[in-house]
């Protein structure tokens, strides 16, 4: 049986780790999905302190001010030209135009001073736009259809190509970086931010595609990219709609700085980035900071650069340490739960949840590794659960086994008390008036001798039979079978006044019931096989004798009990006898006649014995019907 059960509670552990790992291996979006992300997002939010934007990372608005002034979009590109010129003769480190020139403009006089722009200053990087697969062949992948380079007319050399995809995850919030894209022929091209971050990184410390290798490196470090060449991103500023003040990168307007009224040499030694900053120019993003407000293109690029300048990068952890964290997480739970119950097994589970829950904050902090949370909390819910559930069903069976064998000692309306009172079953017992009642066949040895075995066990049952249900319908509980006979008890374990009437009652029960039996007895062998009852009222001890650990009996204990035996062996066949002591209980009750004093083995004197005829059968009298049980103690 054991066996069993752990045999199952392995399947179950097995069955919940599959489940739950090929969920985890299916799931690229969903409501599982999205929580992660969410807690991904809730670890990574920068404090105040951390938030602070790297102040060589400068942005140019082009912004509603600049469109007022030079006029609604697109700009003739001799403005980008001028401005850039200006601010690579002022001294800035690099210079990024997040606005997409993929066609050849309407001036190509402007777009010849943009090439001759391009030439001159090779500190300045145009965006590339891949149009990536609606469909990707691979799961998991970033397969290109198309790429939008610059212009031809604008000259720009492929080191000053990057590309600008900022991809979105499935809820529409952007959280990493695309370190790189390739192209139609397989020339890997890096991302705005990886250009913009080189010009503030020393060269020990350059951020590099080693084909070779086919990884990123950052320096000698490899950059733990995923297989899209994706990286979680930081963010040091807010949507600017969260601030009343906004304190984010240091931005002017393209206008303030073409005019001069913001002197290019205020960017010397910084990188500039210069792109939309105005709602109608629909270049905006969510990020993680907010699920409503969103975040200019030329400020997520930011972000991304000061980002990779860091070097904090952090990774998802690989399907192998997942599902490893799912199937220890399970089987530990089942391990622990099956053996725990009650409230300890909630208590455990909540440790485990608040261990697991630090276990994944401390690997991003300390490894910079994220592992997926919800699969192996759900799958540690779920052994928590099914170990519960188990333990109910188990214990609900086992109650109901209880109840049952128990039910057929006691009427079922005292064993449902006992259950509800919730009491432990011990070994020991407590004083308590009851009423005893011995039941003995006669002439039950000269039938055995008549009968064939099977016989005499058929007869037998159908007598015990007989004594059960009438102790059973009485509320008395049935003690025990000796040989041919019967001890109940009335009044206990549940106390009832009046259990002195109901074990009279009960005898009466057992006459009127076995008539028919008596009658076929002595027709088919011969033999009147009869009861004889003796009732005894007074103290006892009443309680559990025997092992604590092994078995256990409930019965009663005192000169009360060893009485009524003495009264039923006296007692002649049909013969109900009951003493002095239950006498003064139910007199009035019913129809007796006193057999006088007879002397019983174990008593000094004579005791006063009186048969039960039956009972008072008074005009317009109601029969007399149990009384309801009653919860209490012994005396």
């Amino acid at each position: 049986m054991q066996r069993r059960k752990w045999l199952l509670t392995i399947a179950v552990g097995i069955l919940t780790c599959l489940f739950w790992s090929l969920l985890s291996n299916l799931g690229t979006g969903g409501t599982l999905n999205r929580l992660e992300s969410v807690l991904q997002d809730k670890v990574m939010q920068q404090s105040d302190v951390e938030r602070a934007p790297n102040v060589n990372i400068k942005l140019i608005k082009i912004d509603q001010n600049s469109l007022d002034q030079l006029g609604q979009f697109p700009w003739d590109r001799g403005l980008y030209a001028q401005l850039i010129s200006m601010l690579a003769d002022a001294g800035a480190k690099a210079i990024a135009l997040d606005i997409v020139l993929a066609e050849p403009g309407k001036d190509p006089a402007s777009d010849a001073l943009m090439a001759e722009t391009m030439k001159k200053y090779p500190n300045v990087v145009l965006p590339v736009v891949f149009n990536l697969k609606a469909k990707q062949d691979g799961a998991g992948l970033l397969e290109t259809e198309s790429v939008a380079y610059p212009a031809e007319t604008i000259g720009a050399s492929p080191n000053q190509l990057a590309h600008i995809n900022v991809i979105q995850d499935q809820d529409g919030t952007v959280r990493k970086v695309t370190v790189g894209l390739k192209d139609e022929k397989g020339t890997v091209v890096p991302a705005l931010s990886v250009k913009l971050a080189n010009y503030l990184l020393d060269k020990d410390h350059q951020i590099n595609w080693d084909p070779d290798k086919s990884a990123w490196y950052r320096g000698d470090k490899r950059i733990p990219v995923d297989n899209r060449n994706q990286l979680a991103t930081e963010f040091y500023t807010e949507p600017r709609e969260e601030m009343s003040v906004y304190t984010g990168y240091d931005s002017q307007s393209f206008f303030d700085v073409l005019s001069g009224n913001i002197p290019a040499e205020y960017y010397q030694g910084d990188v500039v980035l210069i792109g939309p900053f105005a709602p109608g120019l629909q270049d905006e993003y969510l990020t993680p900071l907010s699920a409503r407000l969103k975040m200019y293109g030329v400020e997520i690029h930011a972000n991304m650069v000061q980002s990779l300048v860091a070097g904090k990068f952090f990774t998802k952890a690989t399907k192998p340490v997942n599902y490893t964290f799912i199937i220890v997480l399970t089987l530990l739970s089942l391990l622990v739960f099956e053996r725990i119950t009650g409230g300890k097994a909630f208590i455990f589970y909540a440790a485990f949840v608040i261990i697991f829950f630090f276990v994944w904050i401390l690997l991003y902090y300390i490894l910079s590794l994220f592992i997926t949370f919800t699969y192996p909390f759900l799958a540690m819910t779920t052994a928590f659960i099914w170990s519960v559930v188990k333990h109910y069903v188990s214990e609900r069976k086992e109650r109901n086994r209880v109840t049952n064998i128990f039910g057929r000692f006691v009427p079922r309306t005292v064993v449902d008390e006992m259950l509800a009172s919730g009491e432990e079953i011990t070994v020991g017992g407590q004083r308590r008036d009851i009423s005893v009642i011995f039941v003995d066949i006669r002439g039950f040895t000269p039938m055995s001798e008549k009968l064939e075995p099977e016989q005499v066990i058929q007869v037998l049952n159908e007598y015990l039979d007989i004594c059960t249900k009438a102790v059973f319908k009485w509320n008395g509980t049935l003690d025990k079978f000796i040989g041919d006979g019967v001890m109940a008890i009335f009044g206990a374990p549940i106390n009832q006044p009046n259990h002195p009437e109901l074990a009279v009652r009960a005898a009466l029960e057992m006459k009127r019931q076995s008539a028919e039996l008596e009658e076929r007895c002595l027709r088919e062998i011969g033999v009147p096989v009869r009861f004889g009852v003796g009732i005894n009222s007074g103290p006892a001890v009443v309680g559990n004798i025997g092992s604590q650990l092994l078995r256990l009996d409930y019965t009663a204990i005192g000169d009360t009990v060893n009485l009524s035996a003495r009264l039923e062996s006296n007692a002649k066949p049909g013969q109900i006898l009951i003493s002095q002591e239950t006498l003064a209980r139910v007199e009035g009750l019913f129809e007796t006649v006193s057999i006088g004093e007879v002397k019983v083995k174990g008593k000094e004197h004579p005791v006063l014995v009186t048969e039960v005829l039956g009972e008072v059968t008074t005009v317009g009298e109601q029969k007399s019907k149990p009384l309801p049980i009653e919860g209490g103690t012994g005396e």
